[in-house]
């Protein structure tokens, strides 16, 4: 469970002090998708940086699994998953399969395990092929498979994905979409943000939204659709952040 309790966070810019996040409180059950919307600025990705421990909030608190995670951040950074956006966190001079080897001894993964993991990333996503070649040449869609698999390497029991299918082919923006589905089995926690508003029907058990930096709106898809009488999602964002409705 993710426990965010009046969480927001300021950035300093030059003489201006820009509220990027602001006063933000909701939580999210064991085991649930969350897609996390908002136009860029809004602050999403300051958010999730701010729940995977990248970011201190400003003010406020946030708890993982009753952990605080700026308090004791590696200790939580030992059971999230995190893919932001184009920063896929590879390293160019290493091959596909070292660069999965060296996350998963930060992880404290045996050699035995992250052989047998790495293998079946590999079938999964469909990086055989391209698993001993250095990372360096790789086009934008074969490094975010490769990405994406680091994120899971260690089974985390949460995952904050930014715009996780950026760069991904239509064949494997599917086989994510899949994976998440299989994620859910397992009863991980996924919170990620998204453009494409069929992704977040197709995944998503909630939604939040968030303009300006602050929150209108946390719930369920369908509590969401019976409110505004639509179930057009796309129609629904724009007319929420139009209204500026508070949560």
């Amino acid at each position: 469970m993710i426990e965010i309790k009046r969480v927001s966070r300021e950035f300093k810019e030059k003489k201006h002090t820009i509220q990027a996040v602001k006063e933000v409180t909701c939580t999210i059950p064991k085991g649930e998708i969350v897609g996390l919307l908002g136009e860029n600025g809004a602050g999403k990705t300051t958010l999730l940086r701010m729940m995977s421990t990248v970011l201190e909030p400003s003010s406020g608190e946030i708890f993982i699994n009753g952990v605080n995670i700026h308090k004791e951040p590696m200790k939580v950074k030992q059971t999230i998953g995190v893919l932001f956006g184009g920063e896929t966190g590879l390293y160019d001079r290493l091959t596909a399969r070292e660069n999965l080897e060296y996350f998963a001894a930060f992880y404290g993964m045996s050699k035995h395990e992250t052989k047998v993991r790495i293998e079946e990333l590999a079938k999964r996503f469909g990086m055989r092929d391209f698993l001993d070649r250095r990372v360096g040449g790789f086009s934008k869609g074969m490094r975010q498979k490769v990405a994406i698999a680091r994120t899971i390497l260690h089974n985390p029991d949460v995952i904050f994905f930014d715009e996780p299918t950026t760069g991904l082919d239509i064949t494997a923006a599917n086989m994510f979409r899949e994976l998440v589905r299989q994620l859910k089995k397992e009863g991980k926690t996924i919170v990620f943000s998204s453009h494409i508003m069929e992704e977040v029907e197709q995944l998503c058990q909630s939604i939040i939204m968030i303009h300006k930096g602050q929150m209108i709106y946390q719930g369920s898809n369908e509590q969401l659709y019976r409110e505004e009488e639509s179930r057009d999602l796309n129609y629904i964002f724009m007319s929420r952040i139009v209204r500026g409705e508070s949560a």
